[in-house]
Protein backbone atom coordinates (compact mmCIF):
# COMPACT_ATOMS: atom_id res chain seq x y z
CA UNK A 1 0.00 0.00 0.00
CA UNK A 2 1.27 3.97 -0.92
CA UNK A 3 1.10 6.44 1.31
CA UNK A 4 2.46 9.55 0.02
CA UNK A 5 4.17 11.51 3.50
CA UNK A 6 5.06 14.60 1.99
CA UNK A 7 5.11 16.77 -1.49
CA UNK A 8 7.76 18.76 -3.41
CA UNK A 9 11.40 18.15 -3.24
CA UNK A 10 13.89 20.95 -3.17
CA UNK A 11 17.05 18.56 -3.91
CA UNK A 12 17.08 20.74 -7.11
CA UNK A 13 18.27 17.46 -9.60
CA UNK A 14 18.18 19.66 -13.07
CA UNK A 15 16.34 16.28 -14.72
CA UNK A 16 13.42 15.96 -12.73
CA UNK A 17 10.08 17.86 -13.90
CA UNK A 18 8.48 17.10 -10.39
CA UNK A 19 10.92 18.18 -8.21
CA UNK A 20 10.59 21.46 -9.45
CA UNK A 21 7.27 22.20 -10.32
CA UNK A 22 5.58 20.50 -7.28
CA UNK A 23 7.35 23.26 -4.59
CA UNK A 24 7.58 23.89 -1.80
CA UNK A 25 7.54 21.37 0.72
CA UNK A 26 5.30 20.34 2.61
CA UNK A 27 5.38 17.02 5.23
CA UNK A 28 1.90 14.97 6.22
CA UNK A 29 2.45 15.12 10.41
CA UNK A 30 3.65 11.67 11.77
CA UNK A 31 -0.33 11.86 13.20
CA UNK A 32 -1.70 11.87 9.78
CA UNK A 33 1.08 9.28 8.09
CA UNK A 34 -0.39 6.79 10.99
CA UNK A 35 -4.06 7.26 10.42
CA UNK A 36 -3.77 6.83 6.86
CA UNK A 37 -1.95 3.63 7.11
CA UNK A 38 -4.26 2.48 9.83
CA UNK A 39 -6.88 2.99 7.47
CA UNK A 40 -5.73 1.35 3.95
CA UNK A 41 -4.79 -1.46 6.19
CA UNK A 42 -7.69 -2.42 7.54
CA UNK A 43 -9.81 -1.90 3.88
CA UNK A 44 -7.20 -3.50 1.97
CA UNK A 45 -5.54 -6.48 3.39
CA UNK A 46 -1.61 -5.17 2.36
CA UNK A 47 1.06 -6.86 3.93
CA UNK A 48 4.10 -4.08 2.57
CA UNK A 49 3.63 -0.32 3.03
CA UNK A 50 5.69 2.14 0.94
CA UNK A 51 6.47 5.61 2.24
CA UNK A 52 6.57 7.61 -0.66
CA UNK A 53 7.48 11.05 -1.84
CA UNK A 54 9.94 12.34 -4.22
CA UNK A 55 12.84 11.88 -1.69
CA UNK A 56 11.49 9.92 1.51
CA UNK A 57 14.37 9.89 3.72
CA UNK A 58 14.26 13.55 3.34
CA UNK A 59 10.98 13.87 6.06
CA UNK A 60 12.54 15.55 8.73
CA UNK A 61 11.01 12.60 11.26
CA UNK A 62 11.61 9.82 8.80
CA UNK A 63 13.47 7.60 11.53
CA UNK A 64 10.58 8.13 14.05
CA UNK A 65 7.96 7.69 11.43
CA UNK A 66 9.44 4.27 10.62
CA UNK A 67 10.47 3.32 13.97
CA UNK A 68 6.28 3.67 15.19
CA UNK A 69 4.93 2.00 12.04
CA UNK A 70 7.49 -0.88 13.06
CA UNK A 71 6.47 -0.70 16.39
CA UNK A 72 2.97 -1.00 15.78
CA UNK A 73 2.54 -3.23 13.19
CA UNK A 74 5.64 -5.85 14.47
CA UNK A 75 3.13 -9.02 15.28
CA UNK A 76 0.99 -8.39 12.14
CA UNK A 77 4.33 -8.72 10.21
CA UNK A 78 3.66 -5.38 8.12
CA UNK A 79 6.86 -4.39 6.21
CA UNK A 80 7.65 -1.06 5.30
CA UNK A 81 9.46 0.03 2.23
CA UNK A 82 11.29 3.40 0.73
CA UNK A 83 11.15 3.40 -3.06
CA UNK A 84 14.91 4.63 -2.94
CA UNK A 85 17.19 5.87 -0.50
CA UNK A 86 19.34 9.07 -1.16
CA UNK A 87 22.85 8.07 -0.89
CA UNK A 88 23.47 11.29 2.00
CA UNK A 89 20.02 9.93 3.68
CA UNK A 90 20.98 6.46 4.80
CA UNK A 91 21.27 5.45 7.83
CA UNK A 92 21.42 1.47 9.47
CA UNK A 93 18.70 2.54 12.34
CA UNK A 94 16.64 4.05 9.68
CA UNK A 95 17.17 0.96 7.12
CA UNK A 96 16.65 -1.36 10.15
CA UNK A 97 13.59 -0.17 11.17
CA UNK A 98 12.06 -0.74 7.01
CA UNK A 99 13.36 -4.41 7.60
CA UNK A 100 12.35 -5.09 10.95
CA UNK A 101 8.93 -6.75 9.70
CA UNK A 102 9.52 -7.70 6.24
CA UNK A 103 12.32 -9.59 4.63
CA UNK A 104 15.50 -7.96 3.87
CA UNK A 105 15.84 -7.67 0.47
CA UNK A 106 17.99 -5.17 -1.64
CA UNK A 107 18.51 -1.30 -1.01
CA UNK A 108 18.35 0.78 -3.86
CA UNK A 109 20.21 3.99 -4.96
CA UNK A 110 20.44 6.21 -7.42
CA UNK A 111 23.52 8.58 -8.41
CA UNK A 112 22.08 8.77 -11.86
CA UNK A 113 25.01 9.97 -13.24
CA UNK A 114 28.23 7.99 -13.23
CA UNK A 115 31.21 10.11 -13.08
CA UNK A 116 31.49 13.18 -10.90
CA UNK A 117 31.41 15.38 -13.13
CA UNK A 118 28.19 14.53 -14.46
CA UNK A 119 26.57 14.63 -11.23
CA UNK A 120 27.85 17.96 -11.29
CA UNK A 121 25.97 18.88 -14.11
CA UNK A 122 22.77 17.57 -12.83
CA UNK A 123 22.77 19.19 -9.31
CA UNK A 124 22.97 15.20 -7.99
CA UNK A 125 25.31 16.34 -5.09
CA UNK A 126 26.39 13.06 -4.16
CA UNK A 127 30.27 12.06 -4.32
CA UNK A 128 31.52 8.43 -5.04
CA UNK A 129 33.01 7.97 -1.52
CA UNK A 130 29.63 8.83 0.14
CA UNK A 131 28.31 6.25 -2.13
CA UNK A 132 31.39 3.66 -1.14
CA UNK A 133 30.77 4.28 2.89
CA UNK A 134 26.76 3.71 2.61
CA UNK A 135 27.38 1.06 0.91
CA UNK A 136 30.01 -0.51 2.81
CA UNK A 137 27.48 0.31 6.39
CA UNK A 138 25.15 -1.29 4.32
CA UNK A 139 26.92 -4.95 3.25
CA UNK A 140 28.70 -4.16 6.72
CA UNK A 141 25.42 -5.02 8.40
CA UNK A 142 24.01 -8.00 6.64
CA UNK A 143 22.81 -6.62 3.18
CA UNK A 144 23.98 -8.62 0.31
CA UNK A 145 22.33 -6.71 -2.76
CA UNK A 146 22.36 -3.29 -3.88
CA UNK A 147 20.63 -1.82 -7.03
CA UNK A 148 22.11 1.46 -8.44
CA UNK A 149 20.06 3.53 -11.28
CA UNK A 150 21.78 5.78 -13.52
CA UNK A 151 20.84 7.48 -16.28
CA UNK A 152 22.15 7.71 -19.96
CA UNK A 153 22.09 10.53 -22.39
CA UNK A 154 22.12 13.09 -19.99
CA UNK A 155 23.69 16.73 -21.44
CA UNK A 156 27.42 17.01 -22.35
CA UNK A 157 27.69 13.27 -21.11
CA UNK A 158 31.06 11.48 -23.26
CA UNK A 159 31.28 7.52 -23.42
CA UNK A 160 33.79 8.16 -20.59
CA UNK A 161 30.96 9.04 -18.00
CA UNK A 162 29.06 6.44 -18.98
CA UNK A 163 32.10 3.66 -18.95
CA UNK A 164 33.01 4.75 -15.06
CA UNK A 165 29.55 3.38 -13.85
CA UNK A 166 31.35 0.51 -14.46
CA UNK A 167 34.56 1.68 -12.68
CA UNK A 168 32.23 3.03 -9.50
CA UNK A 169 30.01 -1.03 -9.34
CA UNK A 170 33.30 -2.62 -9.17
CA UNK A 171 34.69 -0.21 -6.48
CA UNK A 172 31.01 -0.92 -4.44
CA UNK A 173 31.54 -5.28 -5.23
CA UNK A 174 34.90 -4.62 -3.54
CA UNK A 175 34.23 -2.70 -0.73
CA UNK A 176 31.60 -5.29 -0.07
CA UNK A 177 33.89 -8.31 -0.40
CA UNK A 178 36.05 -6.21 1.95
CA UNK A 179 33.56 -5.61 4.57
CA UNK A 180 31.44 -8.49 4.76
CA UNK A 181 34.46 -10.63 4.51
CA UNK A 182 32.42 -12.69 1.53
CA UNK A 183 32.21 -12.45 -2.07
CA UNK A 184 28.42 -13.73 -1.82
CA UNK A 185 27.18 -10.43 -2.78
CA UNK A 186 25.81 -8.81 -5.85
CA UNK A 187 25.29 -5.03 -6.93
CA UNK A 188 22.68 -4.22 -10.04
CA UNK A 189 23.19 -1.27 -12.47
CA UNK A 190 20.12 -0.09 -13.81
CA UNK A 191 20.09 2.21 -16.82
CA UNK A 192 17.43 4.24 -17.93
CA UNK A 193 17.48 6.55 -20.77
CA UNK A 194 17.36 10.41 -20.39
CA UNK A 195 14.08 12.51 -21.80
CA UNK A 196 14.44 16.21 -21.08
CA UNK A 197 11.50 17.55 -19.45
CA UNK A 198 9.40 20.85 -20.23
CA UNK A 199 9.54 23.15 -16.98
CA UNK A 200 13.00 22.23 -15.98
CA UNK A 201 16.90 23.88 -16.83
CA UNK A 202 17.45 20.71 -19.28
CA UNK A 203 13.91 21.70 -21.65
CA UNK A 204 16.32 23.37 -23.81
CA UNK A 205 18.76 20.29 -23.83
CA UNK A 206 19.73 18.07 -27.50
CA UNK A 207 18.45 14.25 -26.22
CA UNK A 208 20.83 11.37 -27.51
CA UNK A 209 19.68 9.37 -30.13
CA UNK A 210 18.67 5.85 -30.18
CA UNK A 211 21.81 4.73 -31.95
CA UNK A 212 24.48 6.62 -30.01
CA UNK A 213 22.52 5.56 -26.55
CA UNK A 214 22.82 1.91 -27.66
CA UNK A 215 26.38 2.17 -28.99
CA UNK A 216 27.48 3.56 -25.69
CA UNK A 217 25.12 0.98 -23.25
CA UNK A 218 27.00 -1.96 -25.40
CA UNK A 219 30.46 -0.22 -24.26
CA UNK A 220 29.77 -0.42 -20.58
CA UNK A 221 28.51 -3.78 -21.10
CA UNK A 222 31.69 -5.13 -22.11
CA UNK A 223 33.45 -3.34 -19.81
CA UNK A 224 31.28 -5.00 -17.34
CA UNK A 225 31.12 -8.27 -18.39
CA UNK A 226 35.09 -8.13 -19.55
CA UNK A 227 35.58 -7.68 -15.90
CA UNK A 228 37.08 -11.08 -14.32
CA UNK A 229 37.45 -10.33 -10.54
CA UNK A 230 34.43 -7.99 -10.35
CA UNK A 231 32.25 -8.47 -13.56
CA UNK A 232 30.18 -12.01 -12.40
CA UNK A 233 29.01 -9.91 -9.44
CA UNK A 234 27.43 -7.31 -11.36
CA UNK A 235 24.16 -7.42 -12.60
CA UNK A 236 22.96 -5.10 -16.15
CA UNK A 237 19.93 -4.11 -16.36
CA UNK A 238 19.03 -1.37 -19.54
CA UNK A 239 16.70 -0.28 -22.05
CA UNK A 240 17.51 0.29 -26.24
CA UNK A 241 17.20 3.32 -27.16
CA UNK A 242 13.93 3.69 -29.27
CA UNK A 243 11.10 3.84 -27.00
CA UNK A 244 13.23 6.58 -25.56
CA UNK A 245 12.76 8.27 -28.56
CA UNK A 246 9.37 8.27 -28.54
CA UNK A 247 9.16 9.96 -25.33
CA UNK A 248 11.11 12.42 -25.67
CA UNK A 249 8.74 13.42 -29.17
CA UNK A 250 5.99 13.43 -26.65
CA UNK A 251 7.54 14.94 -24.16
CA UNK A 252 8.40 18.23 -25.74
CA UNK A 253 5.91 17.74 -28.44
CA UNK A 254 3.54 20.41 -29.74
CA UNK A 255 -0.04 20.18 -30.66
CA UNK A 256 1.12 18.77 -34.30
CA UNK A 257 2.18 16.05 -32.28
CA UNK A 258 -1.76 14.69 -32.04
CA UNK A 259 -2.06 14.20 -35.88
CA UNK A 260 0.92 11.95 -34.91
CA UNK A 261 -0.78 9.93 -32.01
CA UNK A 262 -3.89 9.45 -33.95
CA UNK A 263 -2.24 8.27 -36.72
CA UNK A 264 -0.78 5.44 -34.54
CA UNK A 265 -3.47 4.45 -33.06
CA UNK A 266 -5.18 4.48 -36.71
CA UNK A 267 -2.81 1.80 -37.59
CA UNK A 268 -3.11 -0.46 -34.61
CA UNK A 269 -0.85 1.07 -31.53
CA UNK A 270 -2.21 -0.30 -28.62
CA UNK A 271 -0.53 -0.68 -25.26
CA UNK A 272 2.59 0.38 -26.48
CA UNK A 273 4.16 0.99 -22.55
CA UNK A 274 4.34 -3.13 -22.93
CA UNK A 275 7.65 -3.95 -24.51
CA UNK A 276 6.12 -6.89 -26.64
CA UNK A 277 3.31 -4.56 -27.91
CA UNK A 278 5.55 -1.38 -28.94
CA UNK A 279 6.79 -0.75 -32.48
CA UNK A 280 9.45 2.14 -33.32
CA UNK A 281 8.97 1.39 -36.51
CA UNK A 282 5.06 2.67 -36.57
CA UNK A 283 6.59 5.31 -34.44
CA UNK A 284 8.40 6.79 -37.23
CA UNK A 285 6.81 6.45 -40.41
CA UNK A 286 3.43 7.96 -38.97
CA UNK A 287 5.20 10.85 -37.40
CA UNK A 288 7.11 11.36 -41.13
CA UNK A 289 3.96 11.47 -42.80
CA UNK A 290 1.87 13.35 -40.60
CA UNK A 291 4.47 16.14 -40.03
CA UNK A 292 5.83 16.22 -43.30
CA UNK A 293 2.95 18.91 -44.53
CA UNK A 294 4.31 21.02 -41.27
CA UNK A 295 8.53 20.67 -42.46
CA UNK A 296 9.77 19.49 -39.11
CA UNK A 297 10.88 15.58 -38.44
CA UNK A 298 10.87 13.81 -35.28
CA UNK A 299 15.04 15.03 -34.61
CA UNK A 300 13.68 18.16 -34.56
CA UNK A 301 11.68 17.68 -31.61
CA UNK A 302 14.02 15.39 -29.87
CA UNK A 303 17.82 15.64 -30.71
CA UNK A 304 17.97 19.21 -31.11
CA UNK A 305 19.15 21.92 -28.67
CA UNK A 306 17.08 24.67 -28.20
CA UNK A 307 18.09 28.51 -27.99
CA UNK A 308 17.13 30.86 -25.45
CA UNK A 309 14.92 32.87 -27.95
CA UNK A 310 13.03 29.88 -28.98
CA UNK A 311 9.15 29.84 -27.95
CA UNK A 312 8.80 26.81 -26.70
CA UNK A 313 5.19 25.33 -27.07
CA UNK A 314 4.48 25.24 -23.10
CA UNK A 315 5.90 28.38 -22.45
CA UNK A 316 2.04 29.98 -22.16
CA UNK A 317 1.75 27.86 -19.24
CA UNK A 318 2.49 28.89 -15.36
CA UNK A 319 4.25 26.01 -13.39
CA UNK A 320 5.46 28.96 -10.79
CA UNK A 321 8.82 28.62 -12.17
CA UNK A 322 10.35 31.50 -13.84
CA UNK A 323 12.06 30.41 -17.32
CA UNK A 324 14.89 33.07 -17.15
CA UNK A 325 15.86 31.45 -13.41
CA UNK A 326 15.69 28.06 -15.54
CA UNK A 327 17.55 29.32 -18.09
CA UNK A 328 20.05 30.24 -15.70
CA UNK A 329 20.15 26.37 -13.79
CA UNK A 330 20.43 25.66 -17.68
CA UNK A 331 24.14 27.58 -17.84
CA UNK A 332 25.30 26.69 -13.94
CA UNK A 333 25.01 22.90 -15.61
CA UNK A 334 26.65 23.51 -18.90
CA UNK A 335 29.25 25.40 -16.49
CA UNK A 336 29.52 22.43 -13.89
CA UNK A 337 27.89 24.61 -11.33
CA UNK A 338 25.86 23.11 -8.39
CA UNK A 339 23.12 24.35 -6.36
CA UNK A 340 22.56 23.83 -3.19
CA UNK A 341 19.35 22.89 -1.29
CA UNK A 342 16.92 25.46 -1.03
CA UNK A 343 15.42 23.90 2.23
CA UNK A 344 18.10 24.37 4.28
CA UNK A 345 20.73 27.32 2.92
CA UNK A 346 18.96 30.61 2.51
Amino acid sequence: MSVEIFRGCTRGCRFCQAGMITRPVRERSITGIGEMVDKGLKATGFEEVGLLSLSSADHSEIGDIAKGLADRYTEDKIGLSLPSTRVDAFNVDLANELTRNGRRSGLTFAPEGGSERMRKVINKMVSEEDLIRTVATAYGNGWRQVKLYFMCGLPTETDDDVLQIADMAMNVIQKGREVSRSNDIRCTVSIGGFVPKPHTPFQWAPQLSAEETDARLEKLRDKIRGDKKYGRSIGFRYHDGKPGIVEGLLSRGDRRIGAVIRAVYEDGGRFDGWREHFSYDRWMSCADKALAEFGVDVDWYTTRERGYEEVLPWDHLDSGLDKDWLWEDWQDALDETEVEDCRWTP
